[in-house]
Formats: structure tokens, sequence, C-alpha cells
């Protein structure tokens, strides 16, 4: 089969290559999957990047879609043809989704509906996950105001529609008058431009000088300093991403506000917050309930523009692959 791999860390052009590589054979409780897309999202960017590489070769991507081609022993034979939504198909694993099979464990294949497409379901593993589990992280929001760092951006164009679904009242920031668009779109009740807007004066004018209830943050590096200038007192900041994870942080500031902060990577789900995640989201979809942004498509070939699309910042939305 053709797959995209790297056998270094290093820049997307340097590294990532396509070659011929021995198909794979699923294994007991395994499936085989003949990949139609392949998402490509930024902890792949970082991953290919980062070293020394724990394979000697790395097929990259954790997120794809597409169609069970075969299934190992254990595993029902009517889910042959099936058409389905890949997650952690690359973690703590040499074999992702950047190629044209895929095999992996028949739970980590989930049904797509048929109204769904494939470029869609590239889009479910992280982003949709990720944005769900920082929603429902505390349990229930209903009435509460959550700011969504980034609302136009992957996670936080899924995290705007699944916090208004879950009856929160959604703040979000965006860096343009095009993603404030997208953002209001997806259901952000007010959205901040942070390069036009000082974002916690906009904040207290909002919520009346109370402050938000939650912040959902995509980059806690960056973002910070502001918490204590717009999340109320005894706030809760659920953290999923951050730019620099060695930077200094104002504690002594947040242990006075009183601030929460809690952690979680979508890899590391535990099992009942991922079966949760997952029946939501099946569910939504089942129903056509969630909004896809697919920002750009590029075929297995050009995986390295991909990648270089994803390290730009500008793309707005998902980037897929199309096997």
């Amino acid at each position: 089969m053709r797959a995209a791999c790297y056998s270094t860390p290093g820049a997307a052009c340097d590294v990532l290559h396509i070659a011929l590589v021995e198909d794979p054979a699923p294994r007991s409780g395994e499936v085989l999957v003949r990949v139609r897309t392949s998402g490509v999202n930024p902890s792949d960017v970082k991953s290919r990047r980062a070293g020394p590489l724990a394979f000697a070769s790395i097929i990259p991507h954790s997120d794809g879609a597409g169609t069970i081609e075969a299934v190992g022993p254990g595993v029902d034979s009517r889910r042959v043809g099936e058409r389905v939504w890949l997650w952690n198909a690359a973690w703590r694993r040499a074999h992702g989704t950047a190629a044209e099979l895929v095999a992996l464990p028949s739970a980590q294949a989930v049904k797509l509906p048929d109204r769904i497409s494939f470029d869609a379901g590239a889009c479910l593993g992280i982003p949709a996950l990720t944005a769900h589990r920082a929603v429902h992280f505390g349990g229930d929001v209903r009435g509460m105001t959550l700011l969504v760092a980034g609302g136009a951006g992957a996670v936080g164009h899924y995290a705007c529609q699944m916090a208004a679904r879950a009856g929160a009242t959604v703040i979000t920031t965006v860096s343009s008058a095009v993603k404030a668009a997208q953002a209001g779109a997806a259901g952000a009740a007010h959205v901040i431009n942070y390069r036009d807007e000082n974002i916690a004066d906009r904040v207290r004018e909002l919520t009346g000088g109370r402050g938000v209830d939650r912040v959902l943050e995509v980059d806690l590096a960056v973002n910070a300093a502001g918490y204590t200038s717009y999340v109320k007192r005894d706030g809760w900041v659920i953290v999923y991403g951050s730019g620099d994870w060695t930077a200094r942080l104002p504690q002594r500031d947040w242990l006075v506000h009183g601030l929460t902060l809690s952690y979680f990577i979508v890899y590391e789900l535990s099992a009942a917050a991922r079966a949760q995640a997952i029946d939501d989201v099946t569910r939504w979809l089942q129903a056509d309930e969630l909004e896809h942004r697919i920002a750009a498509r590029f075929p297995l070939a050009d995986i390295a523009l991909a990648h270089e699309a994803v390290e730009s910042g500008q793309s707005i939305g998902n980037v897929v692959l199309t096997i």
C-alpha cells in the first residue's frame, strides 16, 4: 500500500515522504480499514517535529475515516463494509491513518452515518472529542457563561456548538471578522475580536462585571495572564492545549483569585468519558446536528503541504488528506 512516512524529526518538506509498505493485517480484536480521508491535527505536526521518535518509521495521523475491509478474530464479520471514523490510530503506535490501509482495535473504528461525509469523519477523533470533553469536564454547564478561546479553530468550532447545545451562554475569542462570523454561526452568543477589543473589558461588559464561569483553553501559555481579569472568583479553566508547557505562570494571582485549573489530553480520556463523548457525537451525527468546517483538502502525495497549512495557523477549520 501507499503510505506517508517519516523516520527522523524535522520540517515537513524535509522528512515526510510517500513509500510503498506492506499491507497491514488485522489481529485479534482488530479491523482493517480502507482509509478515505486522514485528519491533520496540530498534535500530528508537533509529533513530527519532536524527537527522539518512538519508532524507527512512523505513518502519522490519529484521525481518519473509511470503510472496514476485513476483520480479525473475535470481531463480528458483519462489520465488513461499514463506514467508520477513527480515533487514536497513531497514539503510541507506529501506523496511523496517512495510508491506504490501517489496522486498529475494533472499538477505535466508530460507525459513521451514511449522511456524514468521510471528510467530516476525519475531523471527529481529536477536534470533536476534545471539544466534548472540554465542555463537559466539570459536569452540567446549563445556565453558565463559558469563554471558548479560539472559537473558529478546529476544536473551538465544535466547542461553541456543543456548549450552546448544553444550555451555556458562549463567549468566544477570534482574530478576524471572517472567524467571528463562523464562530457566531456555530453558536457563540458573543464574539470578541482580540485584535480590536480588550478581552477583559468586553467580558466584564457582557457579564455585568461578574466574569465567566469557565474558560475552555487552547493555549495556556498565551492566555494565562488574563484569567483573573475575566474569570469570576472561584472560576474554572479547562486546559487542553498550550504553545509552551514550560512557561512561567501567575500562580500566586490564581491562588488569591481562587482559580481552578484542570488539564486533560484527548488521547488519554477515561473509558467512561470517551464512551459518553462518542455516544453524544453519534447521536448528533445521526440527526445531522453538527456543523463540520473543512479548511483545506490535500491528496496524500501533498502531505507536507497539509502539515504546513496546519503549522501556518491560517486555516479556518480542519485540514484533511484524501487518500
